[in-house]
């Protein structure tokens, strides 16, 4: 199965629409411009709004008024695509970047990500599935937009140019959009349209402040937190110690006498309190007395999962790559590097904790809340609360967080069945407790490595074999063919370094828990150990850490010049006294990194003072925000990669809260010198390029500081 292939039940279902098919004309009507997919529901919500002063399409609307308005088909969370998917639709089209309104788009087969096969945010591809056809939505509009001017004035089009949403011809004659949307309408969309040639961009590429900023800087900003609707009570869920365990019996009697609490329903992943504020309901869920039966894995602890997924490693997994003769090369060495690493479970731990609104009245159930699969969610609400996926409505707040927990369909589930059995509108908010103890954690995974080297030092043989659960077995078991998950695979199959013998292996165990999608997936856990055992093989061999990546990657010159710059900006080879450089690259999403982290050792143990990166990720729509995408990776890397775990005991998650699941202080922040590569390359991804580099580069500068290699983390407890 394709890669990228996210979906089977929801994929199939939108298999016969033209998706494929971008810019196309949906309709002839009058007083309208129409953009957008040729498909059924588009049509159909253009003819309904063909009377009034604009007409909407899947994508973009056009009034009378001029104003424009696009239909933003990825969640926000923080990642700025209020910001660059309409800088993308605006430089095409010739209108202000803050001429264009934006609506969130609704669940829909048109808004699917063609990188990922689903209406998700993730995997850094928004811009990336954007790049081409919001360009061409916007070049498209114009298009017939100054068609409609060179008709009205029998000029030919060519004469014409735009800017500011006004058509101009060098006669001096000049028509805004919105007086030519009527007569734009009625003209045949083209079939090709010519973009904008780079250098004559005065949006893309450009610094813009936020679209978003001011909302969220005067509190008008909507999260899912904030939702309210009329006679909507706030629902507060006990869920069973050990996930996946249930409510066997229950006595409400004290819940149902605190004072404001309005009702007490069970739905099949607890029992639900519910008030009109969440304290009241927090309260009266606090006083339930329950008998859990806590499931299979209520004896699972930290030893066992580990000492399970060193049994299971054991085992053969599935050829995730291949070139030469592979492992047979191995035996022919004249020696060999070995080392094994291991990473934890982690929490996402997402500022705004999970919540979730849902109604269900006049056949319709409407779910609002912070949503990055809307798809998912349209079709998981359905089959929960038995009604037809037509009949819910997605609408997505402003996510404060995501990094792929909200990816995950129970929250939205829970809230439908609340508010099912209670009748009435429901807000369900968990509390950052249920949040740390009930999420879809990042997997834990153990990673053993072996490099065949000649009688030079030189690498001729590697093998990298990850043991690990898969997440995408659990969301999406069809992706999943012969034991390959290729989500398993990135930051290893996706290795830059030229070898003549490799082989990569992942073996798939599951430990029990539930894991999930965590900001740059198996990148962060691969790239630890590939760039960890990378240094190991230049400490045996004698050879400069950053020489041995630069002769392993002539042959590739986006990456050897990453590395390069970065080297020469941390002051490669000089560090201070007491201070030790250590480097890491790596490709991922399209984009070409390198990191050098500067490290000192205290009586607290480790400081990182210093963070060096380069970054070529192809042309950078939004200079801005893609700096602030790197620097929130690399602190979310280096603050997960030295304080956070998750971990069991008798199948409860131990930790509670920040107090022992933390965050970085201010003070731990480091000085980041982040640099973009100019390049002409289509756009890469960045909200997750930042994360997985960060801690190889730590670990290999303590390494090079004090000898300690560091195989495991969180660092602060292995170093």
């Amino acid at each position: 199965m394709n890669k990228n292939r996210l979906l089977d039940k929801v994929a199939s279902d939108t298999a016969s629409s033209s998706r494929r098919q971008f810019i196309k004309a949906t309709s002839a009507l009058s007083g309208a411009l129409v953009i957008g997919f040729n498909l059924p529901e588009a049509r159909a919500k253009a003819a309904a709004a063909a009377n009034s002063a604009s007409v909407s399409n899947a994508w973009v609307k056009v009034a009378g008024d001029g104003s424009v308005t696009l239909i933003c088909h990825r969640s926000e969370m923080g990642q700025g695509v209020y910001t660059s998917m309409p800088m993308l639709v605006a430089e095409e089209l010739g209108v202000p970047l803050s001429a264009v309104k934006i609506e969130m788009a609704p669940s829909a087969p048109v808004y699917i990500n063609a990188m990922l096969g689903g209406q998700i945010t993730g995997g850094s591809t928004s811009v990336r599935d954007a790049w081409t056809k919001l360009r061409e939505a916007g070049a498209s509009a114009r298009s017939v937009l100054v068609a409609a001017a060179a008709d009205n004035w029998k000029v030919p089009a060519s004469e014409c140019t735009t800017a500011n949403g006004v058509v101009m011809h060098k006669s001096g004659k000049k028509a805004t959009y919105g007086s030519l949307v009527g007569k734009a309408s009625t003209m045949k969309m083209p079939e090709k349209v010519v973009l904008k040639d780079a250098k004559d961009w005065t949006i893309i590429g450009k610094q813009k402040a936020r679209v978003d900023t001011p909302a969220k800087v005067y509190g008008k900003a909507q999260y899912g937190i904030d939702v309210k609707l009329p006679g909507m009570l706030v629902a507060s869920l006990a869920q069973a110690p050990v996930i996946g365990g249930k409510a066997v019996k229950v006595n409400d009697a004290k819940a149902k006498a605190v004072k404001g609490v309005v009702q007490v329903v069970q739905i099949p992943d607890g029992v639900a309190v519910l008030a009109k504020d969440f304290y009241t309901a927090k309260k009266g869920r606090d006083a339930l007395e329950i008998d859990w039966d806590n499931g299979p894995n209520e004896r699972l602890d930290m030893l066992r999962i580990e000492q399970d997924l060193r049994t299971a490693s054991v085992g053969t997994g599935a050829i995730m790559r291949k070139e030469g003769t592979g492992d047979a090369a191995l035996e022919k060495s004249a020696s060999k590097v070995e080392a094994e690493y291991m990473l934890p479970f982690l929490a996402h731990a997402t500022l705004e904790p999970v919540n979730c609104t849902a109604e269900i009245k006049n056949g319709e159930c409407h779910i609002t809340g912070p949503i990055q699969f809307q798809q998912g969610a349209q079709y998981g609400v359905a089959a929960a609360v038995k009604m037809p996926p037509e009949k819910v409505f997605i609408h997505t707040t402003f996510l404060g967080g995501g990094y792929g927990r909200k990816l995950e369909l129970d929250f939205q589930i829970q809230a439908a069945q609340i508010a099912q059995a209670a009748g009435k509108p429901v807000k369900l908010v968990w509390s950052r407790e249920d949040d740390m103890k009930h999420d879809f954690y990042r997997p834990i995974s153990l990673h053993q490595m072996t490099a065949g080297l000649d009688d030079k030092g030189n690498i001729q043989a590697l093998h990298f074999k990850m043991t690990s659960p898969s997440v995408t077995a659990r969301a999406f078991p069809p992706v999943v063919q012969n034991g390959k998950d290729p989500f398993m695979a990135e930051g290893s199959e996706n290795l830059t370094y030229k070898v003549p013998n490799l082989s990569i292996e992942n073996v798939i165990h599951d430990t029990g828990i539930r894991v999930g999608y965590w900001r740059s997936v198996s990148n962060a856990l691969n790239a630890f150990a590939v760039e960890s055992f990378m240094d190991e093989i230049a400490a045996q061999t004698k050879k400069d850490p950053v020489q041995l990546r630069m002769d392993l990657l002539a042959h590739d010159k986006r990456s050897q010049n990453v590395l390069k710059l970065a080297a020469e900006r941390a002051g490669w080879g000089k560090a201070a006294a007491g201070r030790a450089l250590g480097v890491a690259q790596m490709e991922c999403y399209g984009t070409h990194s390198a990191v050098v982290a500067e490290v000192s050792m205290t009586k607290d143990g480790p400081k990182v003072h210093k963070i060096t990166a380069v970054v070529d990720c192809g042309i950078v729509v939004h200079p801005d925000q893609a700096l602030a995408q790197m620097e929130s990776g690399i602190l979310l890397g280096l603050g997960s990669g030295m304080k956070n775990e998750i971990t069991f005991k008798d199948g409860v998650v131990e930790q509670n809260n920040f107090h022992d699941y933390q965050m970085l202080r201010m003070s731990e922040v480091p000085q980041m010198d982040i640099t973009f590569v100019s390049s002409a390359a289509a756009p890469g991804g960045l909200g997750e390029v930042g994360v997985p580099l960060v801690m190889p580069a730590v670990a290999n500068a303590i390494a090079a500081l004090n000898g300690k290699r560091v195989r495991k983390l969180p660092l602060m407890q292995n170093v």
